[in-house]
């Protein structure tokens, strides 16, 4: 879901989730070839390109007038009879369209959503922009940590909280309290389906989120026809588990697969599958059943490891105390990179939360809401027409997000002209580098630049960004697919294959 020391926890899963899990994320998939080539296109003159430290590719190129007809030519395939595109190119630098269909058009977005979120959160919130995270004492050892939505905090940021409790002589606390109350609202958007919930990619956002509301497990092949072990990588995190396991070690060499199901009333986990005897193990991550809870046997360790002893702990709020601990996140710029280059939904709905402290909530209303209509408003600044997508969150976990290709294109030029800028366009994944497309284009000409985010749930694939062509120019593109029963890496092969179009583009 930085390449810093505190690694998000998708990150740190990459590859190696083992679940049945297609929707909600954009997986990582094995290296995928693109022709360079279209299928049935008229033959295109090649113009040879020197690589450095190799001998020269020839790469066909061709002009800003072919381009209608090389698109077509991918999404007119019969495999996609039944598949809804919507697509939409322009020049970076002018209004001048290169190709569209259906580009007014509503689409499930999927995660391409976030380059709406975090394009609202930098116009709003400025680069620098940081989450504090207090703790208050008075003299009677009652002691509240305050807790403000930061999606990165950590044990090892606990750890700093209890050292500086230390420093300022706290030795016991008689009440420790967790003070959930900065976000009004649910945790989890009532629309998110139960399949993702249950995951990390669909964890609770609330006030007080610790190692993005997520527990990690791994199960280890043992002898043939043994259960699989089951092992949580912190073992604070099996408080109030039950687990039914039903896997089975398999045969050296045979195919594995783990599905894992969470009890809908409570804290039971239903594993099956199997793993062969020889192969690694399988790491899956949860959402935690109880945030708080979570956070206050977490934080309750950390204050025993500096010497201070807890007597209670519960959920709730004082209004007395001074502040004598604090940590905050890194600063926004770093946030949103890890939002759009890992594609974190936790990040994602935490920033929409975050633009909320730029208005007074309205009776009952909510921190989404609030943070919804602050979006709103930052966009059209930019001139995003407010009726060109409609949002219910800031991930685009919910299928009731709608985004129209013209609303993703507008958002990108948008930010082209933004003071911040540079530090929107180097929160995209880069093609072949990093990110959710790291395994993506790695074929694609060295002068070439893609830089995009994705999008996929089931039965969706988007993906949205710049390309720099060499020949050409840069240009910006939205390109979304939905209700198609397409296997996700077909669907993503076609995608890849217009924006190879893009980057062979030249000026005729």
């Amino acid at each position: 879901m930085s390449t810093k020391s505190s690694l998000s926890l998708l990150l740190f899963l990459g590859v190696q989730i083992g679940v049945n899990q297609q929707a909600a994320i954009a997986q990582i998939k094995p290296r995928v070839v693109i022709p360079t080539t279209p299928q049935n296109l008229p033959p295109v003159p090649s113009t040879t390109i020197p690589i450095p430290g190799n001998t020269t590719t020839p790469v066909k190129r061709f002009c800003a007038s072919q381009l209608n007809s090389a698109v077509n030519t991918v999404t007119n395939r019969s495999q996609f009879n039944r598949t809804h595109w919507g697509i939409l190119v322009q020049n970076l630098d002018s209004p001048q369209i290169l190709y569209s269909s259906n580009a007014s058009r509503y689409f499930t977005p999927a995660s391409v959503t976030k380059l709406l979120t975090t394009a609202a959160a930098l116009q709003t919130l400025s680069p620098n922009y940081r989450i504090r995270t207090s703790v208050y004492g008075d003299s009677k050892g009652v002691v509240q940590v305050v807790g403000r939505g930061d999606p990165s905090l950590k044990d090892e940021q606990l750890a700093i909280l209890a050292k500086q409790l230390r420093q300022k002589g706290v030795r016991r606390i008689n009440q420790l309290i967790a003070n959930d109350g900065y976000f009004k609202g649910e945790a989890v958007e009532p629309s998110w389906m139960w399949e993702d919930v249950q995951f990390y990619y669909g964890a609770p956002v609330n006030s007080l989120m610790l190692n993005e509301n997520a527990a990690v497990f791994k199960l280890f092949p043992q002898k043939f026809g043994k259960p699989l072990l089951f092992k949580w990588d912190n073992p604070l995190d099996a408080s109030g588990w039950k687990v039914v396991n039903q896997t089975v070690t398999a045969a050296k060499g045979e195919k594995g697969y783990v599905e894992i199901q969470r009890d809908l009333k409570g804290q039971i986990l239903y594993l099956k599958g199997q793993l062969a005897e020889d192969s690694r193990p399988d790491v899956t991550a949860i959402a935690v059943f109880d945030p708080i809870q979570n956070f206050l046997q977490h934080f309750r360790q950390s204050l025993t490891k500096e010497g201070i002893s807890v007597a209670k702990t519960y959920q709730g709020s004082v209004t007395s105390g001074t502040e004598l601990a604090a940590v905050e996140s890194p600063p926004l710029s770093e946030l949103i990179a890890e939002t759009n280059i890992n594609s974190n939904n936790l990040y994602a709905e935490a920033l929409l939360k975050a633009l909320a402290v730029k208005k007074p909530l309205e009776n009952n209303q909510t921190t989404v809401s609030a943070g919804l209509e602050v979006m709103k408003s930052s966009l059209s600044s930019m001139g995003i027409d407010p009726t060109s997508y409609k949002l219910v969150d800031g991930s685009g976990l919910s299928r009731k997000d709608l985004i129209s290709p013209q609303a993703l294109v507008q958002t990108l030029q948008g930010m082209a002209k933004s003071p911040y800028a540079q530090i929107y366009r180097a929160s995209l994944p880069v093609a072949g580098k990093n990110g959710t497309l790291k395994n993506r284009f790695k074929d694609i000409s060295p002068q070439a630049l893609v830089q995009a985010k994705t999008g996929t749930m089931t039965g969706v694939v988007t993906l949205a960004g710049y390309v720099e062509a060499p020949n050409y120019g840069p240009v910006v593109f939205s390109i979304m697919v939905n209700q198609t029963e397409q296997p996700i890496t077909t669907v993503r092969n076609a995608i890849d294959e217009i924006v190879v179009h893009l980057s062979q583009l030249q000026k005729c």
